[in-house]
């Protein structure tokens, strides 16, 4: 069955395109930097969003039809949702895809049931992704919608529940090595807490790194030869999440020791709910070594909440695809969880969203490369620090001075010493020169 008829493929128009379903911007195979545009961003649909999210919101039902012809909630459904997965990535040139456990198949209340569920269905993706070269960028377990992780999954108080957040990370990562996934990622969605009245924080904390380092072991086990994943994300749904943001799950993967197999998955929505900008916590993630995945989407400022909006503003692209170029790559890609807003709930809206934020990256990539080219934030950058190059400045770099050095040559100055200006204003403007 064809489920998208109104469309054969999205293809490369260019800008003066009137097209809606054409892409302006995003040509896959336009060389920059050597590389081909497709391989510096690796597309990924989301499984949950793209073919599950149906505009429910806490104020109200769904809108959009996501049954693909088929019941809710059976195998039948579930084999629907593959087959218009990949048609859909098919016609718009997506090369990846991205899951949870229980965005594949319905949820039982016995695990064996699930776990068989998802043998059947990976099985019959697998036919799909050599049917169409579609590849998995990573996995994940969704340890945060059952009513049984209320208090976490590896932070939860219940041992019967860890034993069973355990059994779901072993399969998805049974799943994942199955489908050949890039990278698996905890999401802790439910890891942190309300109050400390009722809270062993130590205990929670030491807990969750348990389960992580369990999950590394088998994964290298079974042959996952791919990176692992925190995806920092502040406050919601917990009032105080454990990874709040890039530093804050960096210090957490060294102080137990995971920084080896460990890296960040960032995504934008979650930076600015952190009170972060999205380039900041990409620079924080790439200077320590760390920078994995995105997740590319956009929240809106204006709410406290995650609304994974398709991203759109090619400022916050630019700088991101700055962050990435400049970190020389990711180990993962760009997956979009994103979905459409409430009222777009029709099938073409789908293509629109995607069209939307492929073009954006494709943009901000571009633009991105234009800065790094043109050189003047480079060179500012460079000059700013150049007093650390010689003389003091140089041997504190080096390791050399000490205190006492340092004090007498500033106790030795006869003059006012004015640092160089910041230059905000200028840099902007060729910012803005750049993009314009």
């Amino acid at each position: 069955m064809e489920f998208f008829q109104f469309i054969d493929k999205v293809k490369f128009e260019g800008k003066e395109s009137k097209n809606p379903f054409a892409f302006r911007y995003y040509d896959k195979d336009r060389v920059i930097f050597g590389k081909k545009m497709s391989e510096h961003l690796p597309f990924a649909m989301a499984w949950w969003h793209t073919l599950g999210a149906c505009g429910v919101d806490m104020f109200g039902a769904g809108t959009a039809d996501k049954s693909f012809d088929s019941e809710k909630a059976t195998m039948a459904h579930a084999k629907a949702k593959v087959d218009a997965g990949f048609e859909f990535m098919s016609k718009m040139g997506i090369e990846y895809f991205c899951f949870h456990d229980v965005d594949l198949v319905p949820e039982d209340e016995d695990i064996n049931v699930t776990n068989a569920r998802l043998d059947e269905i990976s099985d019959y993706i697998l036919i799909k992704m050599k049917e169409t070269g579609i590849k998995c960028l990573w996995g994940t377990a969704n340890m945060f919608g059952n009513p049984k992780f209320m208090n976490g999954a590896g932070s939860t108080n219940s041992a019967e529940v860890y034993c069973f957040a355990a059994a779901q990370i072993k399969k998805a990562l049974d799943i994942t090595v199955k489908l050949g996934g890039r990278g698996y990622v905890f999401w802790g969605g439910r890891e942190g807490y309300e109050s400390l009245l009722n809270t062993d924080v130590k205990f929670e904390q030491e807990n969750i790194a348990r389960l992580m380092k369990m999950a590394v072991e088998y994964g290298r086990k079974i042959g996952f030869t791919g990176d692992f994943y925190i995806e920092p994300k502040p406050k919601e749904p917990m009032k105080h999440q454990y990874d709040f943001d890039a530093a804050t799950a960096i210090g957490f993967l060294r102080q137990y020791g995971l920084d080896k197999d460990f890296k960040l998955n960032i995504e934008a929505n979650h930076a600015t709910l952190a009170g972060h900008t999205f380039q900041h916590e990409l620079r924080i993630s790439a200077i320590n070594g760390m920078l994995g995945s995105i997740d590319a989407n956009q929240g809106d400022l204006l709410l406290g909440w995650d609304t994974d909006e398709f991203p759109f503003d090619v400022y916050e692209a630019t700088m991101c695809m700055y962050e990435v170029l400049k970190a020389g790559g990711l180990t993962g890609g760009f997956n979009f969880d994103a979905k459409n807003r409430r009222p777009s709930n029709t099938f073409e809206d789908m293509f629109y969203g995607h069209i939307l934020a492929m073009d954006t990256f494709a943009l901000g990539l571009i633009k991105a490369a234009e800065l790094i080219e043109d050189g003047r934030i480079d060179d500012f950058i460079k000059d700013k620090y150049a007093s650390f190059n010689e003389g003091i400045g140089e041997r504190i770099v080096q390791g050399e001075a000490t205190l006492e050095e340092l004090s007498d040559y500033a106790c030795g100055k006869r003059v006012t010493i004015n640092p160089d200006s910041g230059r905000q204003e200028y840099l902007q403007t060729i910012l803005n020169q750049i993009l314009f």
